[in-house]
């Protein structure tokens, strides 16, 4: 409590805190101030990790250390001349400016961030956005919708690197994947695309569709349903609804699906195209082998066999790898240019990405975070050979009121993969995941970190060669 009072009674170190809140809440004034009142201790905010210095963040602690100083200052002011004068009115309204200055500075920054958006930013962006389906609509190129509850980023990169072995192809970027990102990527296309490739957020029902009439897609790509966001859309079956709505935009006709995750099956229909582990588009897969560096298989069909290596990890990455493969086959690519392009992917930063430490394989797949990731991981982690496993975890965010039932089957799939050792980051999902890796069996070592920073910074001396390490999922400093 008294360090607390500290903290938030320090202009420079508050500042600080406040302008980490807004940048990891993404400047969005309702989580901030959610995560503002439900924190007790703001000495144990920023324990995850440290404060990006952007310029924004620079002018917002700028502004809140002159604003808080000054009011200080004003307070001290107002209490000695109210002692001068014996007027206690003074002294107590000095006290109070004194004390509100924790409260007052954590509600005022967020005033020209609002009308900032109000007055500036939406009318602009709506600008942006309709003039961009205009240019979506006249564009004459293929243009692939990438939606699902993850792996968006990885099937919009894979199409990326695969379909330009042979084609003028074009991508939003990043994980840039909202109305207003589209919009800026539409202003920088020429025209001359052979294919454009759009990654399609989803935050709140509605979204999907609405993207889809902004960007006129040809073809749409599901990567697969499973709780997420959760806190938007309530229950998995309205977050399915929002998005295979893009199969209804597209008549139900050139939509390929990843039919591996259970919750995708309520909606799958006749005329699309399923693609999962075992194949796509008519091609079967054979002879996997799965090493921590990279995934080697074959793809039949008749007389026909594709022999692919890619830099991407694990047998969920098999189904869209395969429907990449087989997909740009349908679009003109040569079989030499489809093995070139596979063999050219590689792991995205945090999505299962493998890096050498001590001896050993550290697998870093800390974006985000879902039932199936841990599902994928899981399975990974089991398969590959090691002198030792170690799994490392703080659970998943955003997972509504299924979040107990959803960590008790976390761990549980955790404790089937048969890790030595369990880090798991002490939060409020830390002990249903100890009840699923109970009911699962799990026989190895069980720690419980208190602080995340902490150990992350120090992985090196947890591991040694031979060893195996899995990270799954992160959490910001809102989440508790």
């Amino acid at each position: 409590m008294i360090q607390s009072l500290m903290v938030i009674y320090n202009p420079w170190r508050y500042a600080v805190i406040l302008t980490y809140m807004l940048q990891n809440t993404e400047y969005h004034t309702g989580s901030y101030l959610a995560w503002f009142w439900r924190t007790q201790d703001f000495s144990r905010v920023m324990y995850r990790r440290r404060l990006d210095n952007t310029k924004a963040a620079k002018l917002l602690k700028r502004s809140l250390i002159a604003g808080m100083v000054l009011q200080t200052i004003a307070g001290v002011a107002l209490i000695a001349y109210g002692s001068w004068q014996n007027m206690s009115a003074f002294n107590l309204f000095g006290l109070a400016l004194i004390l509100s200055l924790p409260i007052v500075w954590a509600h005022l920054i967020t005033v020209p961030l609002a009308l900032g958006r109000w007055l500036i930013v939406n009318p602009r962006e709506q600008k942006l956005v309709e003039h961009s389906r205009r240019i979506f609509a006249e564009h004459k190129g293929v243009k692939i919708a990438v939606a699902g509850s993850y792996g968006k980023t990885t099937m919009k990169e894979l199409l990326k690197t695969v379909l330009g072995e042979a084609k003028n192809v074009a991508a939003t970027p990043g994980n840039k994947n909202v109305a207003v990102s589209h919009a800026y990527f539409a202003s920088r296309l020429t025209g001359q695309e052979d294919i454009l490739i759009i990654e399609y957020g989803e935050g709140q029902p509605g979204d999907v569709a609405s993207f889809a009439r902004n960007t006129s897609p040809t073809h749409g790509v599901i990567t697969g349903l499973a709780p997420a966001h959760l806190d938007h859309y309530k229950t998995i079956e309205a977050a399915g609804q929002d998005i295979f709505s893009l199969a209804d935009y597209l008549d139900n006709k050139q939509v390929y699906v990843n039919s591996e995750p259970a919750a995708t099956l309520p909606f799958i229909k006749r005329s699309f195209h399923r693609y999962d582990r075992t194949g796509a588009l008519g091609w079967k897969v054979k002879n996997v082998k799965l090493l921590p560096e990279s995934t080697s298989f074959e793809l039949i069909k008749d007389s026909r066999t594709l022999k692919l290596t890619s830099g991407l990890l694990g047998a969920h990455q098999i189904g869209p790898l395969s429907l990449v493969a087989t997909l740009a086959l349908d679009l003109g690519l040569s079989e030499k240019q489809v093995k070139s392009g596979i063999a050219k992917t590689v792991a995205f930063e945090h999505r299962m990405q493998p890096y050498r430490l001590n001896g050993g394989w550290v697998i870093d797949d800390t974006y985000n975070g879902n039932i199936e990731g841990i599902r994928a991981g899981t399975e990974l982690l089991k398969a590959l050979p090691a002198n030792r496993k170690l799994y490392i975890t703080p659970g998943l965010v955003g997972q509504g009121d299924g979040a107990d039932d959803i960590h008790q089957e976390m761990g549980d799939l955790i404790a089937k993969a048969q890790p030595n050792t369990v880090v798991l980051m002490q939060n409020s999902t830390t002990e249903s995941i100890c009840r699923g890796l109970k009911s699962g069996g799990f026989k190895g070592k069980l720690i419980i970190e208190k602080d995340p920073l902490n150990f992350y910074t120090n992985l090196s001396q947890f591991v040694a060669t031979g060893d195996v390490v899995l990270m799954q999922n992160d959490w910001t400093d809102n989440y508790a």
